[in-house]
């Protein structure tokens, strides 16, 4: 009987899965194996809060792979080595994966290619897997990439809608196969308090209930910090336990704006695919350099402590931070408002805010991480790379009332309105009261740094 191996890595389901269906249609047995490879943990993967949240996801495959009929297949070590090691024990003749479109995805898979070749095995790479639309399949004339987002949006939005695939009734699995046992996040220590809990069930769950309840009212309320009606889904597709490709499908079938405004969001992350993909030193050089001088010393390290802890003296980015502390998770909206101010009101190198957001961040991702700190930051996609966010308005409009200050930020839980976002302008023993820091820097002393360091590279 035949035998293919199903190497899951980012596409951590059963729903909508291209290299799973495509292993099942050769009609033999099929190995679905996850290797914990420590060089993926040297390469930054070893957050906790994603530690945890893989954990959840690996507990949930090896569920709904038992209810049909087989088993996850877990080894530790290197990726390439414990693959072989399985083809050789199993006599498979393929091994399906997912395309990866990191440098380190790529360098992997080539080195899996050769090496399954000296054991007379196929590799077969399957695209769209963890994307809408793979890196490369749109490009603008003349160029290998899109760097700028809306004409990108206007071809990705033509492509053709592929219906997604239902989750297979039943698999079996080669006997006697050695396997470890599937980690459970109990075993993993620093976890933020909030973190959610991963895995398909979870994150199908979180689709259906977000689609009815929310998407409707998106366009409208997405910035709103308080009322959060963000799809929370980030993390999800992260790791794969929702397809890109369906989650774009099922909500298109909610006519409106919403649903438009929705899915535009989703196309920024393939966006950001494509663009790493064809300059991969992005992850940690400039895209477009602006000759930036970035500050250094014991003071730029005191406001990017203050920063990281949430104690900059300005509500609204304290807040957001706190929320990341908490939750493993930012808004959308606090993302922007807080990287705008790390890396422009504080001029402090981006890659020090997006060093700190992958330490915390479950959904963290290099190409969705580093270049959305680079399009704030201004050295990336953004076509007004010196646009500054004030977080006083900022917070005013997202949060007009102060409800999502007073959640993060309980020292200023006695404010209200207007107040809660300037509250250094109380007087006498109003502002006595409150135990908060005063600002780490005026906002106008802050734009005018940026703007003469901008001005001078």
């Amino acid at each position: 009987m035949t035998v293919a191996v199903v190497l899951f890595t980012s596409d951590l389901r059963v729903h909508d899965h291209p290299p799973l269906r495509a292993a099942l249609e050769s009609g033999g047995e099929v190995v679905p194996l996850f290797v914990r490879d420590p060089a993926v943990d040297r390469a930054g993967f070893a957050a906790p809060n994603r530690l945890a949240f893989l954990a959840d996801c690996l507990v949930d495959l090896h569920a709904s792979l038992r209810g049909l009929g087989g088993r996850l297949v877990l080894r530790t070590g290197e990726t390439v080595a414990e693959v072989c090691r399985v083809v050789r024990e199993t006599d498979a003749a393929e091994v399906h994966v997912a395309a990866g479109y990191t440098a380190f995805a790529r360098s992997r898979e080539t080195r899996l290619r050769r090496a399954l070749e000296a054991q007379r095995c196929r590799l077969r790479t399957h695209e769209a897997v963890t994307t809408v639309v793979p890196p490369g399949a749109i490009t603008p004339q003349g160029a290998d990439h899109f760097s700028v987002f809306t004409p990108y949006f206007r071809r990705w939005s033509d492509e053709p809608p592929r219906r997604p695939w239902p989750a297979p009734r039943a698999l079996r699995v080669p006997a006697g196969l050695r396997s470890q046992d599937v980690p459970s996040r109990s075993e993993v220590s620093g976890v933020s308090a909030g973190l959610a809990t991963g895995g398909e069930g979870q994150a199908r769950a979180a689709l259906r209930s977000w689609l009815s309840r929310h998407v409707g009212s998106y366009e409208e309320r997405h910035d709103d910090l308080a009322g959060d009606v963000t799809s929370r889904l980030s993390a999800h597709l992260h790791f794969g336990t929702l397809s890109a490709g369906e989650v774009v499908f099922r909500a298109r079938g909610h006519r409106g704006a919403g649903a438009s405004a929705f899915v535009r969001q989703v196309c920024w992350r393939d966006f950001h695919q494509q663009v790493l993909a064809a300059r991969p030193e992005s992850s940690v050089r400039d895209y477009r350099p602006r000759g930036d001088r970035w500050r250094r010393g014991p003071e730029a390290e005191e406001d990017l402590l203050a920063w990281r802890e949430g104690r900059t003296g300005y509500p609204v980015v304290d807040a957001a931070m706190r929320q990341l502390a908490h939750e493993g998770w930012m808004h959308n909206r606090g993302r922007l408002i807080t990287a705008s101010f790390l890396a422009k009101t504080l001029y402090v190198d981006w890659r020090e805010g997006a060093r700190h957001f992958l330490s915390l961040l479950v959904d963290g991702d290099v190409a969705n991480n580093q270049l959305n700190w680079q399009w704030v930051a201004g050295t990336g996609t953004d076509s007004r790379p010196n646009r500054v966010l004030n977080p006083v308005l900022q917070g005013r409009r997202y949060d007009p009332d102060g409800a999502y200050v007073r959640r993060w930020v309980p020292e200023l839980a006695g404010l209200h309105g207007p107040a809660v976002h300037e509250p250094w302008r109380l007087a006498g023993l109003e502002r006595a009261a409150y135990d908060y820091p005063d600002p780490l820097i005026g906002l106008s002393d802050g734009l005018a740094r940026f703007r003469s360091a901008r001005q001078a590279g």
